[in-house]
Order: structure tokens, then C-alpha cells, then sequence
């Protein structure tokens, strides 16, 4: 058997989890596969090549013969051993995959595109050997010289690599590369875990590479020439991304090529990129068909919109793109605004879009998000698109300021955030002015008159009449009030009623608001859960939690909710910052929906509330403390 993997030999197993980024970019679905892979070919584009970026994405099958290092790879799993219900788990759904056949596989190829460099140098410590960044290191990501180049670049955080390995029930995924001389090499990754393997141990992730001895006990890595199966071929200058075990609910063509519309509609309308998904063609001339289509997208405005692409495209084509200067501490910032007021538009959003034509997110503006609005946020230019970058989350999916360390630049990016919903509250606010003028002085002497008469029907209702007989006729004298205050029952009153807690068992946390709070934060609503709302059980290495929100209006009506957790002591004193959740929990699941529970700094997200009811299960890890008592918060 040929020996294609390579994984780093350790004294001893230390970590017995899988990377938790798998997990995160599995939540994103289709859509973050899309967004990575297709951010990382625009990073790529030759300079000075007029013609717009190519990605070409296939989906299909191959036997399993002719993937490359199959069988070493299930050696491997088969010797996987799980320390968690939730590693076992995957262990076990890995293995009953990877005998299928045919394998379903994806693959990005793009052109017009620089590929890697350096690939004949190996494993290589020079940044001007972009393949030995991009195959043999985790969390790096290429630097450009040009210094405007690589602040227009999409990726930053460099853990994008992972989103591929993410989609393969096998979490493995191959790169194939041609050169500027046409040299061209195959390699790949796989993320397992920690592993026991012929009486060695080895670390979590597998590299598809070959390796060399450099000296009496030193190896160095070099890439396979690719003479492998054409799906994991790449003949032309570019970089091709072949993931094979394609997760089922990512093997979905229409959803891929929604995805695509989504993130990228303007660098397809400004010809900066062209896709060809199997037989599919996405350009500046072939989108509007997908986008007006109602078989891809809704085309008319529900209530309960959640896709806003459609309501972009209008309003780019429709618009001329107004100036909007958004300011944080230091500086200002201009940007070009496409703007849309329209009574039928039931939710506003804005988005916001980097200079290679990549959609960040759909901004909620603040005391905004049902008002009929749609715009587009747009960089006027590297400066303005730099900044943007920098306020990215890890997934290129949202501005926030949390991932920043420093408290000068985190308090700078949370200004520049709520000045950029403040700047867009003024423009909605000039536009419902605009649309929606007063006709002059209004008559109220009618309204008056009703308010009057209603309030006189009011007083008659809660007042008891006192009459003084004369003869025979009662004459009203005057009105009095008959509810006369009752001294309250003491809780020890045996007769005293069981006393109803008001919103459920709820109590509303609110945080104090300073300049500098972040827009986000203000829209969420925090409660303190009760305990009588909520139940919880730990049966072995899991705990299982069931809140009740059916007494409560405004929770019980959402459809998810965020929760956190303080611990607290017998004296009822509370410690926010005390238990860390990543070191607590291994995972966990969603129990209404069966879905695996996403957990971001100390907090479980996206709860889903079903008819008042929420419920979740937790894979605790050896060091969770089964004694400790908590107190709930939960965020709508």
C-alpha cells in the first residue's frame, strides 16, 4: 500500500476532540463551502488580468478506487477511540460512510487565477512559498506585497481552509494546483483526532504529501505530482478544491447556486467573477434570470421574508447610489449607499459588500428592522474596505468588534458600528419624512370631543352613584368611589392565593446604554430565567435542560432564543465570568430540531423555541462540575 498520509508522530494523546471549527462551519451549511471557496479564488486573480475570475464547481461521483489514499485514511478512523458521547458519535457516522459507493464529490476550479507557488520547494518557511502556507499550515493565511492587494483580499483569520474538510463526512478535502510554469501538484488534508495507531500515537491532522529525509533524523514534505483520476486533476494556471463524501445537505445544486447569488450578486454584476455550476452559467448577462426566477428565489414580500437578494438586485439596478460618510473615534469613512423606500417591503435590511463584490452580512439597522427600506453599503475605496475587513468576524459573515483584542480598537470598532446604524436611521428616517408628508393644519375639535365623552363613560363606570330622595324622585348628588384598598394577605395566610409570576417566570435584564454599547446588543432583549421554568437532569457524561417559556408573551413567541448561564453560590451571589462552556461541554444538540448546538463566547446560540418549549442536550467533558448551580439568562 502506498503511503499518501502523513501525520506527526506525539509521545501521547492529549487532546480527544475534534477541531471545534469543523463544527462551525458545518452549521454554516452550503452557504459558508460557497462563500470560503469562492472568496479564496477572487483573493487569487491575476493582477492586471481584465477578464473576470472563473469558478467552475461540479458536482458528481467517483468510485473509490480512484480516490487518492482512501484506504489508509479508514485504517485510521478504525482506530479512532472517542472520550465523549459526541466524539463517539462522529467516530461511529464516519465509519458507517466511508464504505459508500459511489462517493458524491464537489470540486471548485478556478481560472484566470494565480495559483500556488513554491510547490517544487516543499515544506518551505519563505511567505513567497504560498503552496507550503496554504498545505502544511493551519490558521495562515498567504501576504500579499502589494500592500493594497492584500487589503482588498477577502480572508484575514486564515481558518477559512477548514470550511472544505467541514462538508466531507470524512472531514478530508484535496487541492489540486497548476503553476506559472505548468507544474502540477496534488495535495490534501484530513482532520480526525488525536489517534492511537501501530503501537504510535499521532496527531489530529493527516497531510496528502509526500516526504523526503533532509538529514539522519529530519523529513521534509513535498508534494505529489498529479497523475491521479481526472476528477482530482487541474491542467490549466489555478487552484481546484476537490471534496470527496459530500455531506448529503450540501449536495444540493440549487441551494449552491442560491449561495452563490447571495454572497457574490455584485461581483457577478460588476464582472468580477463568472461561475459555471454543472450547467449552469452565473454572469453580469445570465444572473437576473436565477434572481427573478421563482424557482430559486420567492418573488413576493412575505411578512416573514429571510432571503433579501431578490430586493438587492432592484435596488442596485434601480438606484442611483447615494454618499454616506460613517465616522468612529478618529476618522471618517465614505461609502456609496443604494437605497430603497417602499410601503410593500416588510423588513429593512442593508447589505454590506467588500470591494471584491463578497455580501458580509444583512445589517439590521437599529429600531429599523420592520421598516420598508432596502439598501446596499458599498466602499468608496481601499481605505474605507480595509477597515471592513478588519471588522469581520472569522467567518466573513458579520461586522462585530468582539473577535478584537485590544480595548482602544474594540471601543473604536463598536463606535464605527452603531455611527454606521445611526448614519443609515437618518437616511430611512428622511425617506419616511419624504414619502409620507403632513397635509397642513389638522380640525381636532372632533377627536376632542370623543376624548372627552369617552372619558366622561370611563368615570361613570368605576364610580358608584350616590342619590338623595326627594318625594318621589332620586336626585344624583355625586359620584363616589367604592374600591377601597385592601391591605395585602401575608404570605403566611393559610386562605392566601398562590402568587402568579408575572411574564412567566421571566424577569427582564436590562444593560446599561453608553455611547460606545454596541448597536446588536441593544436590540436583544435578556431575561432572567426562574427556576421554576426550568428543569434540569444530568444522566452520565450528559446533562439535559428543558425551559418552559409558555407563560411568558414575549419569549414564549419567539422562535430562538440565546442562552447563558451564571454560577451561583448558596448565598444567591452570582459569578458571570466563572464557568467556561468550551472546557464544560464537548457539544451538545438541539433536541427540537436534532441539530448539533452551536456554542460562541460562553453562550448557546440558536435555541430553536417550539410552542413555548425549549430543549437541549450536553456532551460534558471530565472536567464539568456536576455540584455547581447556575442561573439562566435568556437573550431574544
Amino acid at each position: 500500500m502506498n503511503n499518501y498520509w502523513k501525520f506527526s508522530s506525539i509521545p501521547c494523546i492529549e487532546e480527544s476532540s475534534f477541531n471545534k471549527v469543523l463544527e462551525r462551519f458545518y452549521n454554516f451549511g452550503i452557504s459558508g463551502l460557497v462563500r470560503e471557496n469562492i472568496q479564496n479564488s477572487l483573493d487569487g486573480k491575476l493582477p492586471g488580468d481584465t477578464r473576470p475570475v472563473l469558478v467552475t464547481i461540479k458536482t458528481g461521483t467517483i468510485n473509490k478506487q480512484d480516490v487518492p489514499g482512501l484506504e489508509e485514511i479508514k485504517e485510521r478512523i478504525l482506530c479512532l477511540e472517542g472520550r465523549n458521547g459526541y466524539t463517539k458519535e462522529t467516530i461511529a457516522h464516519m465509519r458507517s460512510k466511508m464504505n459508500d459507493e459511489p462517493i458524491h464529490y464537489i470540486s471548485f476550479e478556478d481560472s484566470h487565477t494565480k495559483g500556488l507557488r513554491g510547490a517544487l520547494n516543499g515544506q518551505s518557511d519563505s511567505s513567497e512559498d504560498t503552496w507550503s502556507i496554504y498545505a502544511y499550515n493551519k490558521g495562515v493565511h498567504t501576504i500579499e506585497a502589494d500592500e493594497n492587494l492584500e487589503k482588498s483580499r477577502g480572508g484575514s483569520h486564515g481558518i477559512g481552509k477548514i470550511a472544505s474538510n467541514a462538508a466531507s463526512e470524512l472531514y478530508m478535502m484535496y487541492f489540486a494546483n497548476c503553476d506559472a510554469e505548468g507544474n502540477q501538484h496534488l495535495g490534501g488534508t484530513v482532520q480526525l483526532i488525536e489517534h492511537k495507531y501501530k503501537e504510535h500515537f499521532y496527531r489530529s491532522t493527516g497531510y496528502f504529501t509526500d516526504a523526503r529525509q533532509v538529514g539522519a533524523q529530519t523529513s521534509k514534505f513535498y508534494p505529489f505530482e498529479n497523475n491521479f483520476h481526472e476528477v482530482f486533476r487541474k491542467d490549466t494556471r489555478g487552484l481546484k478544491i476537490i471534496i470527496p463524501f459530500l455531506r448529503e445537505q450540501f449536495n444540493d445544486d440549487k441551494e449552491i447556486l442560491k449561495s452563490v447569488c447571495d454572497s457574490f450578486f455584485i461581483a457577478i454584476l460588476q464582472s468580477k467573477l463568472e461561475v459555471i455550476l454543472n450547467d449552469e452559467v452565473l454572469n453580469s448577462k445570465t444572473i437576473k434570470n436565477y434572481i427573478t426566477h421563482e424557482d430559486y428565489y420567492e418573488q413576493t414580500l412575505d411578512k416573514n421574508i429571510a432571503n433579501f437578494t431578490p430586493l438587492y438586485f432592484k435596488t442596485y439596478f434601480n438606484q442611483e447610489p447615494i454618499p454616506v460618510t460613517i465616522s468612529d473615534v478618529r476618522e471618517e469613512y465614505n461609502f456609496k449607499l443604494y437605497f430603497t423606500y417602499d410601503e410593500t417591503i416588510p423588513k429593512g435590511r442593508m447589505a454590506i459588500i467588500r470591494t471584491i463584490g463578497m455580501k458580509i452580512e444583512d445589517k439590521k439597522i437599529t429600531g429599523n428592522v420592520n421598516k420598508p427600506f432596502n439598501a446596499i453599503l458599498i466602499p468608496n475605496s481601499i481605505k474605507e474596505d480595509a477597515f471592513l475587513k478588519s471588522l469581520e468576524n472569522e467567518s466573513h459573515t458579520e461586522l462585530s468588534w468582539e473577535h478584537i483584542k485590544d480595548q482602544k480598537l474594540q471601543r473604536n470598532a463598536k463606535r464605527f458600528i452603531n455611527n454606521m446604524s445611526k448614519a443609515i436611521a437618518k437616511v430611512i428616517e428622511e425617506a419616511i419624512k419624504k414619502n409620507n408628508p403632513t397635509d397642513g393644519v389638522m380640525n381636532t375639535s372632533d377627536i376632542l370631543y370623543v376624548v372627552e365623552n369617552q372619558f366622561k363613560q370611563d368615570l361613570a363606570e368605576i364610580t358608584a352613584t350616590v342619590k338623595l330622595n326627594q318625594g318621589n324622585k332620586d336626585k344624583t348628588v355625586v359620584k363616589v368611589t367604592t374600591d377601597i384598598p385592601r391591605k395585602p394577605k401575608s404570605p403566611h395566610d393559610p386562605d392566601a392565593k398562590p402568587t402568579s409570576r408575572p411574564n412567566g417566570g421571566l424577569k427582564k435584564v436590562r444593560k446599561p446604554k453608553t455611547e460606545d454599547t454596541y448597536e446588536d446588543e441593544r436590540e436583544k432583549i435578556k431575561f432572567n430565567a426562574h427556576p421554576d421554568i426550568v428543569e434540569r437532569a444530568i444522566l452520565g457524561d450528559k446533562e439535559v435542560v428543558r425551559f418552559d417559556f409558555s407563560g411568558s408573551e414575549e419569549v414564549g413567541k419567539a422562535k430562538v432564543c440565546d442562552i447563558a448561564l451564571a454560577v451561583v453560590d448558596g448565598m444567591g451571589t452570582e459569578y458571570a465570568n466563572e464557568f467556561n462552556m468550551d472546557r464544560s461541554y464537548s457539544g451538545g444538540l438541539d433536541l427540537t430540531t436534532g441539530k448539533a448546538l452551536k456554542i460562541e463566547d460562553n453562550v448557546i446560540k440558536d435555541i430553536v423555541i417550539k410552542k413555548g418549549i425549549a430543549q437541549i442536550k450536553l456532551e460534558l467533558t471530565p472536567q464539568y462540575n456536576k455540584a455547581l448551580k447556575f442561573v439562566y439568562y435568556v437573550e431574544v
